[in-house]
């Protein structure tokens, strides 16, 4: 044991990106759950000793609790719970159904409405619940209307992964740039919002065009889908009042925290914390991704190794000299690797090994120089997603539940539009992210 120890001191670095390298692998066959590989990572270095285990004054910055972002954990915990009971009263499903009347049941505008709708749901809630309430609503449209639901379910994939995008709270890559980078929920609205609209808009319009033949209904049923029932979609009227005061009351929270200055994950807890008072917590906290928890934690402890190790300073070192320095190149290798990278391994693993790199850049360049680099990343891991249908978690999820609807959609003919939609999305944030930061 005292010689293993010996080697893993001298070999710290190789040692700790062995194990980031084994997990990553084992994450992308997806034979065993995810968070178990991430908590034998986690477990791994502990026991190495790649970290410390024990808190002492000595070894303040290398105690394993320093490297786990409580940020992050408490802002997704709060949020799960806050859209969990939200979603319950059935607020999200009425909304959705009053924006389908309004289409009165032409089929283009019915997918635009529908994919709009999940991408502005997918700002604020997560992208697997968004895909959740819209695809019940997506597949009595398509029955309604006689017309195959694929180009519906593929264009609700695609805008869930660019509406979260948008926000800090969107996608879970987000919540870890910004709390690395310490960005605000109004930072994100500032610099992501404007590209991921036009982003979604030529999206949207590009799959109109791609499936306009099979976008046609008769008149008869047109009409059927604009009379929707949508008396009952609510549930429970008062939960869905409270659900939707506190979540708006929190959302204005992020919006003000540049005033405020209260952290994020605190107006996310409040408002959670709020919403408990009137449910029975343990049915509620049941419902919480613990899954997704607990592999955050895992993958925070696995990266910890490898940033105490040195090796995520070897990573930016590396990487600068590639670039030579040059702003412009790193910016664009950032981009454009965290793009294809994300649409072939799980984007929540590689934004968290990420983040310590551009932080170490951002030490040794300056704030100026790294700036633009987070912004990169962020554009990158959420849109990369949608390259192939197990990109994101989203994609997954529609996926099983159209095969099970009788209308598969195979990896092949996703990665033939994921692929496009991918190319066109990092060649639209090029652009911005020239013209936006690297251009004097």
């Amino acid at each position: 044991m005292e010689y293993l120890h010996q080697f893993v001191s001298n070999n710290a670095i190789l040692t700790s990106a062995t194990i980031l390298l084994v997990a990553y692998v084992f994450i992308a066959w997806e034979k065993i759950p995810k968070v178990v590989i991430a908590l034998l990572g986690g477990s791994l270095t502990l026991f190495l000793g790649l970290l410390a285990t024990e808190k002492t004054k000595d070894n303040l910055a290398s105690y394993f609790v320093s490297f786990i972002d409580f940020n992050v954990i408490f802002l997704l915990v709060s949020m799960m719970i806050i859209v969990h009971i939200a979603s319950k009263s059935g607020m999200f499903t009425w909304l959705a159904n009053e924006i389908l009347k309004k289409t009165k049941g032409k089929p283009k505008l019915v997918l635009g409405a529908l994919a709009v709708f999940t991408a502005v749901a997918s700002a604020f809630l997560d992208n697997v619940t968004t895909v959740i309430l819209v695809m019940p609503i997506t597949f009595a449209a398509c029955k309604l209307l006689d017309i195959s639901p694929i180009p519906f379910l593929i264009s609700e994939i695609f805008c869930s992964n660019i509406g979260g995008t948008a926000t800090l709270i969107g996608d879970p890559p987000n919540i870890i740039i910004g709390s690395a980078a310490n960005f605000s929920f109004m930072d994100f609205v500032r610099e992501l919002t404007g590209v991921v609209v036009v982003i979604m808009a030529v999206v949207i319009a590009l799959l109109i065009f791609i499936y306009r033949k099979e976008l046609k209904s008769s008149p008869e049923k047109m009409e059927l889908v604009s009379k929707i029932d949508n008396s009952k979609s609510i549930t429970d009227m008062s939960l869905a009042i409270r659900s939707g005061v506190v979540l708006l009351l929190v959302i204005l929270g992020f919006i003000s925290h540049d005033i405020s200055h209260i952290p994020t994950f605190l107006i996310a807890m409040i408002g959670a914390s709020v919403l408990l008072i009137f449910e029975k917590p343990a049915e509620v906290l049941v419902e919480v991704e613990w899954n997704t928890i607990f592999f955050f934690v895992g993958l925070f402890i696995i990266i910890g190794g490898l940033e105490e190790s040195g090796g995520i300073a070897l990573m930016a070192k590396w990487l600068l000299d590639v670039t030579q320095g040059s702003q412009t190149a790193t910016s664009m290798i950032i981009l454009w690797a965290s793009g294809i990278l994300s649409g072939i391994i799980d984007n929540i693993p590689y934004t968290a090994t990420m983040a310590p790199m551009i932080a170490t850049i951002e030490q040794t360049m300056g704030h100026a120089y790294a700036h633009p680099l987070w912004w990169c990343l962020a554009l990158g891991a959420c849109l990369g997603g949608n390259m192939t249908i197990i990109g994101a978690a989203a994609n997954v999820i529609v996926s099983e539940n159209a095969a099970k609807a009788g209308c598969p959609i195979s990896f092949m003919k996703f990665l033939k539009y994921g692929i496009m939609v991918t190319a066109i999305s990092l060649l639209i944030s090029t652009v911005y992210i020239y013209f936006r930061f690297l251009v004097n």
